[in-house]
């Protein structure tokens, strides 16, 4: 075999047409085994004796996509000065652009001797590894043009590519729960009648299966357990996993980009799945332990953050190379449109604290390719100082957490919460206006994957996680969640009546709020998870979405939730009142002849409030008045934006309560939206005028509209 030089960079595995380069990174390493595989088992070892800072590296003429390889690093072992260098592992590129197989656990792939952790382990375990893959970069991207949408018209669908797919009746068995499942036409359609602009999807980088759960008979389903991060998951891929998975996924982008739908990835760059110190040796670990990870004072440990046994070390240029180097491969070669980033604040302990002046950050902020798509933030972790909402940089939008809490609160009745829900209804300008950003911000969310569906939320007070075998110890226990008098599942046709007005309660306070709004997937559907708020080892149909069909019990109100969700987005869509780009001002808009404020609030009776209503504890309802001539923003060529205007009516109280249609602003209201009804909402909705009293059901909402 032909064994060249080749070059330091790119780092991974990269073919050229005619051979492959390799490259990995290793400081700890004395010596780097570049392992060819074969078919029958065997393995051709070639040293990398080319080092540039660090970076050994090789060129092998004739090496084709679809080789699968891996390193061997021989250095010292030695934990208590954290290094972990054993030969005897075979390990995974960090770099690598696809992965083949799973991990067959068992203590081959572990360091150390099961029951001696200080002594080390030198069985072989290739024969129990994945393996990383050269992959053909090449592919026909036609006319793909990334959609762009503009953050104030972004609707965003937290997604799961298997749980979506996998129950799809109008999907063929082979896509179901694959990346070509996501791209096929029915998805799609549902996606685009829903109002959805873009997807952001679960974990798709390559994660593993923790040992605990697979010897439990259960698997990490959520997938936050990255150990490749150029890598598409390979059990999403019905065409292979030899590469072609890398080709399934960019025909999955270029075929929802055609739908104008945008790719986000939920990315985990705070941690491995190497675990603590009693983790596998898969990759990072046995590369360079001290380079990759925070290690505790004493360096046989790790520091951890984020829950999981480990924190990658975020003050080494290695490691925000590595995922700068992510970053920008997942934009430029996989075309995805954002990042939504787990456990964000921990990406900003440089040192210890959370600091927005991180290097990480900074990188960010100057590049030219990363700086332009969509950034969201997951803004806290689970260190000392770790819940940062309204605390990232201006670039940054964030899971605005405390949006979640407040309308929960509101809805279920606790008291206290107008002034704040008052706030997270108009784009959270206390978090976000201070430092120059702008309602788009606030990305807001009632559900998510982490915690209760919609429908849960509203049929349970406590968590049931039984099945998860932690004996309901996971989770979280303070879920802000009202289960409207039953716990769980029920037959009370005026329990199910609440709960189905709670859910478009939610739905539509999503939709009429400020900032960027983010549905659940399945929630349209009022998906259930029986009560689990943390499925995340559940990869079953307790935790797939469930298609209704005609005839299934919750096919009725299945029906009703999407068309209402439906009606909800398209108001949204129709009428840039709902999504302005610049916080509310409180007063009449310049250059307008409407003497009117952009937005005026009152109490029931029609009054407008006085600091002291506010502050009333027992008051759970108000009127709220967006003026559609008084968008102060303009248009994107600069003209003036004219919309409808409205009034909000709240009434999160128990019973029954009137509102009075506010005095001088506006002569006809006509209703388009009330929570209280079946439906929901409206084509030719009775009219009101100033001074009518009008009576909302309890906890329900109602939108009035009033043309231009």
């Amino acid at each position: 075999m032909q064994v060249w030089p080749g070059q330091a960079y790119p780092l991974g595995a990269t073919y050229d047409g005619a051979g492959t380069n390799f490259a990995v990174f290793s400081e700890a390493a004395e010596r780097i085994e570049l392992c060819l595989l074969h078919e029958d088992g065997s393995e051709t070892a070639v040293e990398l004796r080319e080092s540039d800072g660090f970076v050994r590296h090789a060129y092998l003429p004739g090496v084709m996509p679809g080789q699968r390889y891996g390193f061997r690093a021989h250095g010292p072992y030695d934990p208590g000065r954290g290094l972990r260098c054993n030969s005897a592992k075979l390990l995974l590129d960090p770099y690598a652009k696809a992965v083949s197989g799973q991990v067959e656990w068992g203590e081959a792939v572990y360091g150390y001797r099961f029951g001696r952790p200080e002594k080390r382990n030198d069985m072989d375990s290739a024969p129990h590894m994945m393996t990383s893959v050269v992959v053909n970069p090449y592919f026909d991207w036609g006319d793909d043009r990334p959609p762009r949408t503009d953050y104030h018209r972004t609707v965003i669908y937290e997604a799961h590519v298997k749980g979506l797919t996998m129950l799809h009746p109008a999907l063929p068995q082979d896509v179901r729960g694959t990346y070509a499942g996501l791209a096929h036409p029915a998805v799609l359609e549902h996606l685009t009648e829903l109002g959805v602009t873009a997807i952001e999807l679960m974990p798709v980088h390559q994660f593993v299966n923790d040992h605990r759960l697979v010897d439990g008979g259960l698997a990490n389903y959520w997938g936050y357990n990255t150990i490749g991060f150029f890598a598409p998951h390979n059990a999403y891929a019905s065409w292979g996993d030899r590469g072609q998975q890398v080709l399934e996924f960019k025909s999955a982008v270029r075929a929802l980009h055609e739908a104008g739908i945008e790719v986000i990835l939920d990315v985990v760059y705070n941690h491995t799945a190497e675990g603590n110190h009693l983790g596998p040796t898969l990759s990072f670990r046995g590369l360079d332990n001290a380079s990759y990870y925070r290690l505790a004072d004493d360096p046989r440990y790790y520091m951890d953050t984020t829950g999981t046994g480990n924190s990658l070390l975020m003050r080494s240029p290695h490691v925000l190379q590595l995922i700068m180097d992510s970053l920008r491969y997942w934009v430029t070669e996989m075309h995805v449109d954002g990042f939504r980033f787990d456990l964000a604040a921990t990406l900003a302990r440089q040192f210890h604290e959370v600091d927005r002046l991180s290097s990480f950050f900074d990188l960010v902020q100057q590049d030219p390719v990363v700086s332009q798509v969509k950034l969201i933030a997951e803004p806290w972790d689970v260190g000392e100082g770790g819940y940062q909402v309204g605390n990232f940089p201006p670039l940054w939008t964030e899971w605005n957490g405390k949006f979640r809490d407040t309308v929960r609160d509101l809805w279920r009745g606790e008291p206290a919460t107008l002034a704040e829900f008052g706030s997270r209804l108009t784009g959270s300008s206390d978090l976000y206006q201070g430092d120059g950003r702008r309602p788009i911000a606030s990305v807001n969310f009632v559900t998510c994957h982490d915690g209760f569906t919609l429908r849960d939320l509203v049929s349970y007070n406590e968590k049931h996680n039984e099945a998860n075998g932690e004996q309901n110890q996971d989770g979280e226990s303070h879920n802000r969640s009202w289960n409207c008098g039953v716990e769980g599942e029920t037959d009370d046709p005026e329990v199910l009546e609440l709960r189905e007005r709670q859910m478009r309660n939610f739905i539509a306070t999503l939709m009429l709020s400020q900032g960027v709004p983010m549905l659940g997937h399945g929630d349209e559907f009022a998906r259930t998870q029986h009560g689990n708020n943390n499925a995340y080892c559940q990869d079953n149909e307790l935790s797939w979405v469930h298609w209704p069909h005609p005839g299934d019990p919750g096919h009725d109100l299945a029906r009703r939730m999407l068309a209402f969700t439906r009606s909800l987005t398209r108001l949204r869509r129709d009428h840039p009142v709902f999504r302005r780009r610049r916080f509310f001002h409180g007063r009449p808009a310049q250059g307008t002849h409407d003497d009117l404020s952009d937005i005026a609030w009152f109490t029931p009776e029609g009054q407008e409030m006085r600091e002291c209503d506010w502050q009333v504890a027992y008051a759970k309802s108000l009127t709220v008045f967006l003026n559609g001539n008084a968008i102060s923003e303009p248009g994107p060529r600069g003209e003036r934006i004219v919309d409808d205007s409205f009034l909000l009516m709240f009434n999160a109280h128990e019973g029954p309560l009137d509102f009075a249609v506010p005095p001088d602003h506006g002569r006809l209201w006509r209703l388009v939206v009330d929570t209280a009804r079946p439906d929901g909402v409206t084509s030719d909705g009775p009219t009101a005028g100033p001074g009518d009293r009008l009576t909302l059901t309890g906890r329900s909402l109602a939108v009035w509209r009033r043309p231009a």
